[in-house]
């Protein structure tokens, strides 16, 4: 059972500061989900926790039971057993599905060690299976000409072999349709065990009908203001967040304008999506 803390975490990017002062404590077995609208941070603590290079961090800490998580390469955080499925996942030609997940597995193995041929295809087949994707999968490259609803099915794919101690789903939810959403839902539940922490990103309820969640944060103006459970985002389903901004006396509940966010991208380092840009 592992625990990841977060203690008063500011970040910025190119001067700016978008995180100030983000407390989380997520422990393997709990579900978190983070809500709150566009422009408030969301996706920066995404990408701080995982080490994006494009954004500092200039007070606080992250602890990965009790290892200093700022202080590892991305690499590094990845092995130690943090994953994160991207909002914008990004595609890698000319490196097929099955070689970039099986390469990634034996990256946390002993040194020396590498997983059974046998067993990794057995795996990878029911993990598609389950996803009810196509059985063409491992032979593609890396989510190049895959749909936005492949993509995000192929984040929890990823995840689903291997097996991480902590996990942020960063709106994972976003460009599936009904029935995608139900089968990302269920495989992420079935996954849940006291092994494995989870950190759900997103803007909707409706991924939290499938997925339950046992703290609901929401965050504005780049720190959580306000923590609850399923009820909390009932109301928030409801009712919206005015409510919430009158309670903790915030009118412009942003820290990035959206421009901005978009070019702000998860996981793009020399990509097709970066190169494209």
């Amino acid at each position: 059972m592992s625990t990841l803390i977060i203690k008063d975490l500011h970040a910025e990017v190119d001067g700016k500061e978008i995180l100030k002062g983000v407390n989380l404590e997520i422990t393997g077995g709990e579900t978190h989900a983070i809500m709150g609208p566009n422009g408030t941070g969301k996706s920066t603590l995404a990408s701080v926790i995982m080490g994006h290079p494009r954004f500092d961090v200039t007070k606080g800490t992250i602890t990965l039971d009790g290892q200093d998580v700022l202080a590892m390469e991305v690499d590094e955080r990845a092995r130690a057993g943090l994953f994160l499925g991207m909002q914008h996942p990004a595609e890698v030609p000319g490196v097929t599905n099955s070689d970039f997940i099986k390469t990634a597995i034996n990256s946390r193995m002993e040194e020396g060690k590498s997983v059974s041929l046998f067993k990794f295809i057995r795996e990878l087949d029911h993990a598609i299976e389950d996803l009810k994707m196509e059985g063409d999968l491992p032979h593609r490259y890396l989510n190049e000409g895959f749909s936005g609803g492949e993509k995000k099915r192929n984040e929890v794919l990823q995840m689903k072999m291997l097996k991480p101690s902590i996990a942020i789903l960063d709106e994972i939810d976003s460009g599936l349709d009904v029935d995608a959403l139900k089968v990302v839902g269920e495989n992420v539940t079935s996954m849940k065990s006291k092994d494995l922490g989870l950190l759900l990103i997103t803007h909707y309820q409706r991924l939290l009908d499938y997925i339950t969640a046992d703290k609901v944060h929401v965050m504005m103006k780049g720190r959580i203001v306000k923590s609850g459970d399923m009820e909390l985002i009932r109301k928030i389903d409801t009712e919206g967040y005015d409510w919430i901004k009158e309670e903790v006396g915030i009118d412009d509940v942003r820290v990035i304008e959206d421009d901005e966010q978009a070019r702000v991208m998860l996981g793009v380092c020399a990509t097709k999506e970066a190169l494209d840009l």
